[in-house]
């Protein structure tokens, strides 16, 4: 470590504790004109230096069991109503966390649901992310209007790979804001094939700048699932209180396992009933 890097982390550590003394006003970086004690920068140089873990405030922890962690999931195009109503009974049946759903099915998941202690998750700005910040806004109170107690979020990956990271916490924070409101989870997508390990950092830490609960590897339908490395990444960025959940090409209890110990408190599969019945049968 260099002298003038050993300098900034110590004045990190100053601020650190005099935060801890009581409540201060929001300053802004002016690098990125983000929240200051969520600039991608200055976290990087903590990490940099060492740190294997970052304090955050959120929610999100790891269920005792495996189907208490699993988002049964259906975001195909071509899901049936029968379909979705399937998944429901199958949710049902082994007590998975939520269904994951696309929006125009979550008031049918509501109602199949409303006896059991099965959630429902719906996906906003879903799978690419590119609308703009009032429309996932909307897509998130219409959600949570038709039933949706969880939501999943895609981040503007263009902004994030434009270096406009204000634009970013702004898009995250218009599903977040509704989300608190509503006593909603909310979950940061930030489609991690998609970028660079500097970005993944930028990423989540912006979700943390937008009190999001949890950050989650992908989409399912970018080029990439989760993977160890990123789900461990993510975690080391995050911390250990808020809910990182991993999705995309999880199919079997091998992989969640492997998912799990990287640092995934979630996992998104549309293999939950193959994964239970391995772990029940293991």
């Amino acid at each position: 470590m260099t002298s003038d890097e050993l300098k900034r982390l110590i004045a990190i550590i100053v601020e650190e504790v005099a935060a801890a003394a009581g409540p201060r006003p929001v300053v802004r970086c002016a690098c990125h004109a983000v929240r200051h004690e969520c600039c991608p920068d200055r976290l990087r140089c903590v990490l940099d230096a060492g740190a294997t873990r970052v304090g955050v405030h959120a929610t999100g922890g790891a269920p005792a069991d495996i189907a208490a962690m699993i988002d049964h999931t259906l975001l195909k195009p071509d899901a049936t109503r029968g379909d979705i109503e399937q998944l429901c009974r199958e949710a049902a049946q082994f007590q998975f966390a939520t269904v994951c759903v696309n929006p125009v099915w979550v008031a049918l998941a509501a109602a199949r649901l409303a006896t059991t202690a099965v959630r429902v998750c719906s996906v906003v700005g879903f799978p690419l992310g590119a609308t703009t910040a009032d429309v996932k806004g909307y897509e998130t109170r219409r959600a949570i209007f038709d039933g949706a107690q969880e939501i999943d979020m895609v981040i503007n990956v263009g902004a994030l790979k434009s270096g406009d990271l204000r634009a970013v916490e702004r898009d995250i924070e218009a599903v977040t804001a509704p989300c608190r409101e509503s006593g909603v989870l909310s979950k940061v997508i930030i489609e991690a094939a998609l970028l660079t390990d500097d970005e993944k950092v930028s990423a989540c830490t912006l979700a943390k700048a937008a009190a999001a609960d949890y950050v989650k590897t992908s989409t399912g339908f970018g080029p990439g699932g989760a993977t160890a490395a990123d789900v461990a990444l993510m975690r080391r960025v995050v911390g250990a209180e808020m809910g990182v959940k991993a999705a995309g090409g999880v199919r079997d209890l091998v992989d969640l396992k492997a998912m799990v110990a990287a640092g995934a408190t979630r996992i998104g599969a549309s293999a939950g009933v193959k994964i239970v019945q391995q772990a029940r049968s293991g």
